[in-house]
């Protein structure tokens, strides 16, 4: 295995932490480890959304900048009697990237079994059926377990969480890496070294680096953690689409891994805030740092939450261009990341009163 700098060994403390909507302790704590050093102040809201506050001017604007600890995974919803689990999708899962692959239950005390989804064999369907996807209402998932008693004993119960099973790996080309849940805790990643960049950096306002919960079933903790924070300036940091690989056309998508940060113009949370985006546009082209423009016609950020809170917040959602998002094995490219945690630092030090004021009343 390849020899893991600090950054290295934090994204993979990162993504290898378990954590759908609603079971984000592991990866929480995970966070909390790696962004204490560069926070004031550590708080948690009502609903286990991870607030770390970063001041500089007492009085200046509040910049919030939001990642997602949840990843996409599964529930037990019961056990048959013959020791299958039958399950819940957590999240948005596309049925064709499940069969066959492992995935981890995680038990009310813990503890961990690993089992593969199922369905049934090919070869006793007919023709048209072979054809056909597999719902996931028709999987299973076999952990080995003779009987219903069987799989109780090791400790698993309907409620338990499962997550897909994968190890980060940094490929040949060590640019890339993958790993499970880079959806989304390359956000998580991006808040923590954000404050980490600003901690001997002068900066005209007070910073929340925010780990929110339970996005991907409907933008709920950036919701809660909004309303903690009252922020003037909201930005989500996330996942977006890779168009670079075989068969997506430029309409479809012209993002590419390597080649910056994607600023979201529009996807079906949001309408990015225009004068937020202006200024991200000129801070990148003043630093040199790349970027490239993302539409989705589906899909969201917690910029959706974020910024319909309260009495509003300019919001803008920033990605990182990423392959094959919501399967068990994701890839993004280190260099996105890098130049992701730059542009927000930068715009983080123009974010004075007079500026934010501007943007909000222009």
């Amino acid at each position: 295995m390849k020899k893991l700098d600090d950054t290295l060994i934090m994204l993979k403390e990162l993504t290898d932490a378990k954590g759908i909507a609603g079971n984000e302790r592991e990866p929480r704590e995970v966070m909390r480890k790696y962004i204490a050093p560069y926070a004031d102040e550590i708080t948690q809201d009502g609903l286990g959304s991870l607030i770390a506050k970063k001041t500089g001017e007492e009085n200046g604007p509040k910049v919030m900048v939001a990642g997602h600890l949840d990843e996409v995974g599964f529930m037990v919803s019961r056990i048959d009697d013959k020791g299958f689990i039958s399950f819940q999708s957590v999240g948005g899962w596309w049925n064709q990237v499940m069969l066959a692959q492992r995935v981890t239950i995680v038990t009310r005390k813990g503890d961990t079994v690993t089992g593969v989804i199922g369905s049934k064999p090919p070869h006793i369907l007919s023709p048209e059926a072979r054809k056909k996807p597999v719902e996931i209402k028709d999987m299973f998932i076999d952990v080995g377990a003779a009987s219903r008693d069987e799989a109780q004993e090791w400790g698993i119960l309907p409620g338990d969480m499962i997550v897909p099973y994968f190890e980060f790996t940094v490929m040949n080309n060590e640019k890339h890496l993958l790993a499970k849940a880079w959806d989304n805790r390359i956000g998580c990643a991006i808040a923590i070294d954000v404050l980490k960049a600003l901690k001997n950096e002068a900066h005209p306002n007070i910073v929340y680096g925010v780990g929110a919960v339970q996005e991907e079933v409907g933008l709920r903790g950036a919701r809660t953690a909004t309303t903690t924070i009252q922020p003037d300036i909201g930005f989500a940091v996330d996942v977006g689409i890779a168009g670079d690989t075989p068969g997506i056309s430029d309409k479809e998508s012209t993002a590419k891994i390597g080649e910056g940060p994607q600023i979201v113009l529009y996807d079906a949370s949001m309408v990015s805030h225009k004068g937020l985006r202006n200024l991200v546009i000129d801070t990148a082209e003043q630093a040199g740092i790349p970027y490239q423009f993302e539409t989705m016609a589906g899909g969201g950020t917690d910029a959706g939450s974020i910024h319909i809170s309260a009495n509003g917040v300019p919001a803008l959602a920033i990605c990182i261009p990423t392959r094959y998002i919501h399967s068990h094995a994701a890839m993004l490219h280190r260099d996105d990341f890098e130049n992701t945690v730059k542009l927000v630092v930068e715009v983080i030090k123009k974010l004075d009163r007079k500026t934010v004021d501007q943007i909000t009343f222009d």
